[in-house]
């Protein structure tokens, strides 16, 4: 069972990898959009036409809403890069309980060993001594 868990755990965390990896890739392609509709707004803010207020309000909307979504991926990456460390965390709990668990049964395995060693050497001790008092007798 133990096992089982720590191979759960394991599961747990690649999927949250996994989910970590996406949330890095939306952000990057979110600095990317950001960064263009930067680039968008300063064309626009150097060209020497008249822009009209309708226009720069529209453009400077568009722009809060990119930088809104880049600051929305910035906080999922940050809930991923948690959720990375608790799995990390049960991942080790679990490995470590299931080691302990592995050492407890060896050592449990190694005093039934021996136990029997005990046994079986004080039959052998027995037959030889029931030999010897036949022989001698």
């Amino acid at each position: 069972m133990r096992e089982r868990k720590e191979k759960l755990a394991q599961r747990e965390l690649a999927d949250a990898l996994t989910r970590r990896s996406s949330s890095v890739a939306e952000l990057r392609s979110a600095d990317a959009h950001l960064e263009h509709a930067l680039e968008e707004q300063r064309t626009v803010a150097g060209e020497r036409e008249a822009v009209s207020a309708t226009d720069l309000l529209a453009r400077q909307a568009f722009l809060e809403r990119v930088e809104a979504q880049r600051r929305l991926r910035a906080r999922e990456l940050e809930q991923r890069e948690l959720e990375v460390a608790e799995r990390d965390a049960e991942l080790a709990t679990a490995a470590s309980e299931h080691e302990m668990l592995n050492r407890l049964r060896d050592r449990h395995r190694g005093e039934h060993d021996r136990e029997a060693d005990r046994r079986e050497q004080g039959v052998l001790d027995e037959i030889a001594s029931n030999r010897f008092r036949r022989s001698t007798a």
